[in-house]
């Protein structure tokens, strides 16, 4: 039992000068960024997309098995 009490002491003397000073909530302090509006960069998808389609039509009428 005298054990368990000297352990008890001495976590409580540890754990008191552990919390002595409480929480402190840390500062965090956020630059703001600024972002250039710049154009994207140019791509054919425009015509690109379209021209794939059109293929993909032509490709499947091309391979109709119809016989008659």
């Amino acid at each position: 039992m005298t054990k368990f009490a000297t352990f008890a002491a001495a976590l409580g003397l540890t754990a008191s000068s552990a919390l002595a000073g409480g929480y402190v909530e840390p500062v965090v302090s956020v630059e703001p960024v600024v972002v250039d509006a710049q154009e994207p960069a140019s791509s054919n998808a425009g015509l690109v997309v379209p021209a794939l389609l059109l293929l993909g039509v032509i490709a499947a009428v091309a391979s109709d098995d119809d016989d008659s």
